[in-house]
C-alpha cells in the first residue's frame, strides 16, 4: 500500500519515515497540517501487524491532532508519530536519541509529546537530540509532566456536560459508568469519577490494572469482550480505536459515549448509527485534548499547572454547544465537530 492510497490520507502535507539500523529504530511521522501552526502530537511506541497498520495508525491520528487543536483553540497543526515494537525491539536510549534526532530534521514543523507507551523520562531522552518536545519532567510551578491526568480531567468535564445534556443531571452521583482501559488516562479518570459518586465498572487487558482501581476505587470487574454493552448510562472508551462500527453499536446500552480513546469511530458513518440509537457520542478529539492542551502550554512555557487547567475545563462547554447543536439540528456529533473543525483550519489556511 502506497501513502497516496491510503484509505488514511488526508492530504497530509508530509510523511517521514525513519530507520536507524544500529539502534533499530522503525517509525514514522505524519504532518496533516501546519495552517494553524506547528504540527503538535504525540509519538506512541506500538506493535503492529504489518507496516501498513502502522502507516494507517499514524496518518489518522495525525489528521485527528489537527481536528483537536483546532477545536481546543491552540495555535498549533496536527501531526503524529508512532515508533514500531518490531521482533528483538530493545527500546534503549540511543533508539530514542535516535527518533529525537529524526524529530530535529524537521526544522519545529513537528512537536512530539507522549502518547500511548511513551513516559516523560523517555521524552527526556529525546530532547537530547531535539528542543521540539514537550511532556517532560514537570518543573516546579510550571505546566509539564505526564499529561494524562490533564485528558483524564477533560474527558471528566465532557461526561458532566453529556450527562447533563442526555440525563438531565447537573452531578454524577450514582451515575453508573463503565470504562473501557484503566491505564494512565482511565485509572485518573475513575478517581474523579469516584470522588463524584459514580459507580464504577472496569476492564482491561492487564488485570493488574484493573485490580488496582477495584481495590482504590470500589470498581466492578467486568470482562473486556463485555465493557461496551454494560449496564451503565456512560460508556468511556480509554483503550485504543475503532470500538464502535456496526457490530458493536447494537448491543450498547449506555445511553452515553464518552471517553479518551483516539478514533473510536471505525468510520465516520458509525457516528449517526449512535445517534439513531439514541447514544449521545462525545466527539474523541474533543473530549480528549487535556493532554495536548497540556503540552503545549509547557512547550509555549507560558502558563502554570493551574492556568492549563482551567483551559483544560473549557472542554465541558465545548461539549455542551456541539450537544445543543445536535439537539437542534438532528445531525451526528461527529459531523458537527468536524465540519467546525474543517472550518477553522480552512480559515487559518
Amino acid at each position: 500500500m502506497t501513502v497516496f492510497s491510503n484509505p488514511a490520507f488526508d492530504n497530509h502535507e508530509r510523511v517521514l519515515f525513519c530507520r536507524d539500523q544500529p539502534s533499530g529504530l522503525c517509525a514514522i511521522i505524519a504532518i496533516h497540517s501546519t495552517a494553524l501552526g506547528p504540527a503538535a502530537g504525540g509519538t506512541r511506541l506500538w506493535t503492529y501487524a504489518s507496516d501498513d497498520d502502522a502507516l494507517y495508525d499514524v496518518l489518522r491520528l495525525s489528521q485527528g491532532m489537527s481536528y483537536k487543536n483546532a477545536m481546543a483553540g491552540l495555535k498549533f497543526g496536527g501531526g503524529k508519530a508512532v515508533i514500531m515494537k518490531t521482533p528483538g525491539f530493545q527500546g534503549d536510549d540511543a533508539l530514542f536519541e535516535r527518533f529525537g534526532a529524526f524529530v530535529d530534521t524537521l526544522g519545529g514543523d513537528y512537536i512530539t509529546a507522549e502518547d500511548v507507551g511513551m513516559r516523560p523520562d523517555i521524552m527526556a531522552t529525546i530532547a537530547r537530540k531535539t528542543r521540539y518536545v514537550s511532556g517532560l519532567p514537570p518543573q516546579s510551578g510550571k505546566a509539564g509532566g505526564d499529561p494524562s491526568p490533564k485528558t483524564a480531567y477533560g474527558i471528566y468535564r465532557g461526561i458532566q456536560a453529556a450527562v447533563n445534556a442526555r440525563l438531565g443531571r447537573d452531578d454524577l452521583d450514582g451515575i453508573r459508568v463503565a470504562v473501557q482501559g484503566v491505564g494512565n488516562v482511565g485509572y485518573h479518570l475513575c478517581k474523579l469519577l469516584r470522588a463524584a459518586g459514580a459507580s464504577l465498572q472496569v476492564a482491561d487487558l492487564d488485570e493488574t490494572r484493573v485490580d488496582r482501581v477495584c481495590a482504590e476505587f470500589a470498581a466492578e470487574r467486568v470482562s473486556s469482550a463485555a465493557i461496551l454493552h454494560a449496564d451503565a448510562d456512560v460508556v468511556a472508551p480509554c483503550a485504543l480505536g475503532a470500538i464502535l462500527h456496526e457490530e458493536s453499536i447494537p448491543g450498547i446500552r449506555a445511553r452515553i459515549v464518552a471517553g479518551g480513546a483516539n478514533n473510536q469511530l471505525r468510520a465516520a458513518e458509525d457516528g449517526q448509527r449512535l445517534a439513531d440509537a439514541g447514544i449521545l457520542y462525545a466527539p474523541d478529539y474533543v473530549i480528549n485534548a487535556g493532554g495536548v492542551i497540556s503540552v503545549t502550554c509547557e512547550y509555549l512555557g507560558d502558563m502554570d499547572d493551574a492556568g492549563v487547567t482551567d483551559l483544560v475545563a473549557q472542554v465541558g462547554p465545548r461539549l455542551a454547544g456541539i450537544f445543543e447543536e445536535a439537539a437542534r439540528t438532528g445531525e451526528p456529533t461527529n459531523v458537527i465537530a468536524d465540519r467546525q473543525a474543517r472550518k477553522i483550519i480552512a480559515d487559518a489556511a
